[in-house]
């Protein structure tokens, strides 16, 4: 794997830490600044809706320039908002601040899958997004614990100044890393938003917001779901939080070959797991380490969904895939709000703390079944993706021109059609996006 990956998946890293680490700092900030936890909490809607205004508007501000530079400009626009959440003098500019910080979040996600996509050989695409997705997981595995920890004890201010210096160590890895890479010559906003209009993009987007806030439905209350019903106590938590991170970790290895070798076939087999986990939880968190184990399992199966899903998108988009991509990314944040809403709605309603996890496996399955549903339109002939291997072996010869750290090699990915049994039909090339994501 090319060693611009690595400075790719430093700066995931430092994004994953500085999305989830609020949730573990609520407590610290809410007496620091006087203000109450749930109030506190809107300080993690911020920086998702940061996300979601910012991955289609920078995306499509920056559909024109090169994609090395636009990911600096993007990294630097990410430290400034943590520095300025480290400095805030009060709660509104520490809001203010997060959702600064999260302005880049998909549009650098977006931009970076489709640069770690042409940078390998046709059949590692997905492989190599997911290398750079090992990041993000990373950072719930170590960078979120250990920048809580920072946080409850050296203050609050001092996670978000960490949080820059990884940013800033991100801007100079991807400085010296990552070859240039123009914009394609036939690139504009109009062809981005026309692609983004395709019915299949549409179709996998809607499967991403309702199908993974399945995952967020219950992640937003396991840490009560910890104490209140697996019978743990409160220095638990941060190891539960910790498996689930580390499932996310083994989802990424796993997503990257499994998408590579068939698409379609992975995205139906990790929704249905899903499901079947999600109910599952119901049961085994009454019994510990049943509990301690559906929980890796959770992580591992609700991260397998993100890699076919952003693949699919990006197959679909065809010869403009940025914004696709980065709009994906505003697809899972709102998972994220939306699960975590439709779980606290269930628990309000007083169905209990296990509750939430019936909610995510229907919301799994009607992900499931909007899935389905592409699958067979596609292999109708409908919305099939003919041209995009064409347009994706032309992107990176053209870059190969002033870009020799980049493979001339990568036509794409025929994803489905190692598939060719399933009920889908042969999707080819299209560069990818990972989470996060969040992933």
């Amino acid at each position: 794997m090319p060693l611009a990956l690595l400075a790719l998946a430093v700066s995931a890293f430092g994004i994953g830490t500085t999305e989830f680490v609020m949730m573990g700092l609520l407590p610290n900030v809410a007496h620091d600044l006087g203000t109450s936890v749930p109030t506190a909490g809107h300080l993690v809607s911020a920086y998702a809706l940061g996300v979601v205004i910012g991955a289609p508007l920078l995306t499509a501000v920056g559909s024109r320039i090169p994609r090395k530079r636009m990911l600096l400009l993007l990294m630097a626009l990410f430290i400034v908002g943590n520095l300025a959440s480290a400095l805030a003098p009060g709660f509104g500019w520490l809001l203010a601040g997060r959702v600064l910080a999260g302005l880049p979040h998909g549009a650098f996600f977006g931009v970076g899958a489709v640069v770690a996509a042409r940078m390998v050989h046709e059949g590692r695409q997905a492989r190599a997004v997911a290398t750079m997705f090992l990041g993000l997981t990373v950072a719930n595995i170590v960078g979120v614990p250990a920048a809580t920890l920072l946080g409850q004890h050296l203050g609050w201010r001092a996670t978000f100044l960490v949080v820059t210096v990884i940013g800033l160590l991100a801007l100079v890895a991807l400085a010296r890393l990552v070859p240039y890479v123009p914009v394609d010559a036939h690139q504009s906003l109009g062809r981005e938003v026309r692609a983004l209009g395709n019915r299949q993009v549409l179709l996998g987007l809607a499967t991403a917001v309702l199908g993974f806030a399945g995952v967020f439905a219950v992640y937003s209350y396991l840490a009560s779901m910890t104490t209140e019903v697996m019978g743990f106590g409160e220095s638990t938590v941060t190891l539960v939080l910790a498996l689930f991170g580390i499932g996310m970790t083994l989802g990424a290895l796993a997503a990257g070959p499994l998408t590579d070798r068939a698409l379609r076939p992975t995205l139906y087999v990790s929704l249905a797991a899903l499901a079947l986990v999600l109910v599952a939880f119901r049961f085994t968190a009454q019994v510990q380490w049943a509990a301690l184990v559906t929980v890796v399992l959770l992580g591992g199966i609700g991260f397998l969904t993100t890699t076919p899903l952003q693949m699919l998108v990006m197959n679909k988009a065809k010869d403009a895939p940025t914004l696709a991509s980065a709009s994906n990314h505003s697809a899972f944040n709102l998972a994220n709000a939306g699960g975590a809403w439709a779980g606290g709605a269930a628990i309000a309603a007083g169905w209990g703390w296990m509750s939430p996890t019936l909610v995510g496996a229907a919301l799994a399955v009607v992900g499931l079944t909007i899935a389905v549903t592409a699958g067979v339109l596609d292999r109708g002939g409908r919305d099939t993706a003919t041209g995009t291997s064409r347009v994706v072996a032309e992107g990176p010869r053209r870059e190969q021109e002033h870009a020799p750290g980049v493979s001339a090699h990568a036509p794409g990915v025929s994803a489905d059609t190692a598939a060719s049994g399933a009920v889908t039909g042969a999707v080819s090339g299209g560069a990818v996006s990972g989470i996060e994501g969040g992933v």
